[in-house]
Order: structure tokens, then sequence, then C-alpha cells
């Protein structure tokens, strides 16, 4: 007999309506208890990039939009345990040294590592952009990242003109890049 046959056939137990409404219930509570009212839904294509204040990990304050007002910048969330982040940041390491004398501004922001563990792990890996903290991840809420690594491509005027969920090769971001320092 077919599973759909099999399944059809099936009589619904007299507490099959309980137990959904209680799975239901208990879902819906977890979900709320775990909620958090920092959190934001993704920004768009189009849609002006959330302001934030933070450091880098020697403690230099760096704020946007102030700090960059007029420049083309890429923001990109990682994390030292992300598997995908270490090779894609060397290869974004090659398209900044391409492209930093045209204004391309890279800002690597760490979500929810300390100073010493974002240090360690940029001096491993060889890169020379700034690398900004994060730990608390209320920054990445803000720009409602879900995963890592994400990356934002922002105009001189603030805007998000692209968007990277999870891993990108070098030429993909290096299109990006390249648009938007153009």
């Amino acid at each position: 007999m077919s599973l759909l046959k099999n399944l059809t056939s099936l009589t619904p137990s007299p507490l099959a309506g309980w137990r959904i409404l209680l799975l239901t219930a208990v879902l819906s509570t977890g979900l709320l208890a775990c909620g958090d009212d920092s959190v934001k839904h993704p920004v768009n294509l189009g849609d002006p990039a959330p302001a934030f204040r933070t450091t880098d990990a020697a403690g230099a304050a760096a704020s946007f939009p102030e700090d960059f007002a007029g420049k083309p910048l890429v923001i990109r969330f990682w994390a030292d345990w992300c598997k995908y982040c270490e090779s894609e940041m060397q290869a974004i390491e090659q398209v900044y040294q391409r492209h930093r004398q045209k204004g391309l501004r890279i800002l690597a922001i760490n979500t929810g590592q300390d100073a010493k563990t974002v240090t360690t792990y940029i001096q491993k890996i060889g890169v020379s952009y700034p690398a900004l903290l994060d730990e608390q991840s209320n920054i990445a809420r803000s720009y409602g990242v879900v995963g890592l690594p994400t990356t934002f491509f922002v105009d001189a005027g603030g805007v998000i003109r692209a968007k990277i969920v999870g891993e990108a090769d070098e030429a993909t971001f290096e299109r990006h890049a390249v648009k938007l320092i153009q």
C-alpha cells in the first residue's frame, strides 16, 4: 500500500486536535520568550544602512555613517568559527588591495567575539581592512543578519545596493565592489 494511501486511511484520534493546539501554544510561547525586541527585520536593497557605533579590537571608535559619509562601504559580518569566513576574507583582501586607492572601504564586523579573538584571527589570516567589534551582536541584529558570513554593499549616500548572504567567491565580491565605487 502506498504511503499516501496509508496516510489518508488513518483515523485521527479524538486527542489529535488538542495535541496540535498544545504543540502550537508551546512553540509560540518558546519563540516569544526567546524573542528580543532589538531584533530588526532584514534590511533590503534600497534601504538606508542602519547607523552604529563600535570600536575596533584596539579600542579606536568607529561610527557609521559619520566616519564614512560620502564613501562607498562594504560591511561584512563574520566570526572566527565560520567555516567560510577565512578563505573569503582573504579573497576580499585581494579585492581591497586592488581597489582601495579608488575609494573602496571595507569594515569586517565580528559578531559575538572579544577583541583578543578578533586580533588573533585577523593576524592569522593576514587581512588589512578594519575589523570592528560587535560583542553583543547588536549591530548584526540591526542589519537583520541571520547567518555568517553576510555582506552589505553600501553606496556613498548610505543606501544598501547589494547583499550577499553566505560565501561568495572573489569574482562575485569584486563585481559588487566595482559597481559600488563607479
